[in-house]
């Protein structure tokens, strides 16, 4: 009876290849020999199955002769492939493209000794850091956008060589550090043995050639530290620890890489008039005793300025009112929430005499 590979991956039949691609890394990284509680025997099956089922000829072979697998392929059935099964001519070391290997071995690094995204593509330049930073604003401003702006330090594409790290004017000669090639080639010891692997040139980042002379703006590194201004528009509607990304502000790449983001905190400064949930806002009014029982026309305090509110006869404490349309604005929508009020009736505590007489009249005609 055949080895079932999908059962030894734990996938199912119709799994996709990054269904087995990813089974693969877990396993694997379940059962390297070189872990605490590791299986060298299992780990070896796992390289088995993943062999056959990671190439897409040989699963479909694998698929057509089933349990017969073995023996089909100790008579040649697979042409080209076998002896699939036995690793030992991966210990004497062999030339690799890192190209095909990187995302299968990017997620067991720290099991393999070595970064498997290095491939040629990785080497180059690197895109710049991503900065983030915080502002406060006032809560009107929150409520109705406004500019701001900002000042803060980061490593800015040099002018003079546009990030380049070089004289533009400069003589060009090969690349010492790859011969010209774009290359470089380097050993490196993983679980099937040592595997010569190829880079882009750290140096000329796989152009093979240089220019003899670095920037005298930059010394060479493509990059100045500045002060940086920028004018930060912030949307209406925005809420306190929302976060804003200016893309391409933060710090520039290397050699001309593309820079990384800014992302800018929002704090909005408490208000003691307002309060906020999402686009609704919320406030007291305060009402005297005769104003409540008997009925009033007042103002009422709204981010838009004061809004005339009619009380009715007989408000009670603890009565609100809706002021449709004054809330916040909708964050990259349209239109606005609303704008609750609160009555809170006060009672009077300091009475004159005739006060008190009126009041003790009302109390008796209730």
């Amino acid at each position: 009876m055949g080895k079932d590979y999908y059962k030894i991956l734990g996938v199912e039949k119709n799994a996709s290849p990054e269904e087995i691609k990813k089974a693969f890394r877990l396993k694997a990284h379940q059962f390297h020999p070189d872990k605490a509680g590791g299986d060298e025997a299992k780990f070896k099956e796992i390289n088995e199955a993943y062999q056959v089922l990671g190439d897409q000829k040989k699963r479909e072979q694998y698929d057509r002769f089933g349990s017969t697998f073995e023996q089909a392929q100790s008579q040649g059935g697979f042409g080209g492939f076998e002896g699939f099964r036995d690793f030992s001519g991966f210990a004497n070391g062999f030339n690799v493209n890192m190209d095909d290997l990187g995302d299968i071995f990017g997620g067991l690094g720290d099991i393999f000794g070595f970064d498997g995204r290095r491939s040629g593509r990785s080497g180059r330049a690197r895109a710049g850091r991503d900065l983030s930073m915080s502002i406060t604003i006032d809560f009107p401003e929150a409520i109705f956008g406004t500019e701001k702006e900002i000042v803060f330090k980061r490593n800015s594409r040099c002018g003079h060589c546009q990030g380049l790290g070089y004289d533009p004017d400069s003589p060009v000669e090969n690349c010492r550090h790859c011969g010209g090639r774009g290359q470089v080639k380097h050993s490196s010891r993983t679980i099937f043995g040592n595997v010569e692997m190829q880079s882009v040139c750290p140096v000329c980042h796989g152009a093979g050639r240089i220019h003899t002379k670095v920037c005298a703006s930059c010394g060479g590194q493509g990059r100045i530290q500045e002060n940086a201004r920028l004018t930060v528009k912030i949307p209406s509607g925005i809420d306190n620890n929302e976060t804003i990304r200016l893309r391409g502000q933060g710090e520039a790449g290397e050699a001309g890489a593309a820079a990384g983001d800014l992302y800018l905190r929002v704090l909005v400064k408490s208000d003691v008039r307002f309060t906020r949930e999402g686009e609704n806002i919320f406030s007291n009014v305060y009402l005297t005793f005769s104003q409540a029982a008997l009925g009033a026309k007042i103002d009422a305090e709204t981010v838009d300025g004061p809004v005339s509110l009619k009380i009715p006869e007989g408000t009670q404490s603890g009565t609100v009112f809706k002021l449709k349309g004054r809330g916040a604005f909708r964050l990259h929508g349209r239109g606005r929430g609303d704008h609750f009020v609160t009555a809170q009736v006060k009672t009077p505590t300091r009475l004159s005499r005739r006060q008190k007489e009126l009041l003790g009249q009302l109390a008796a005609e209730n």
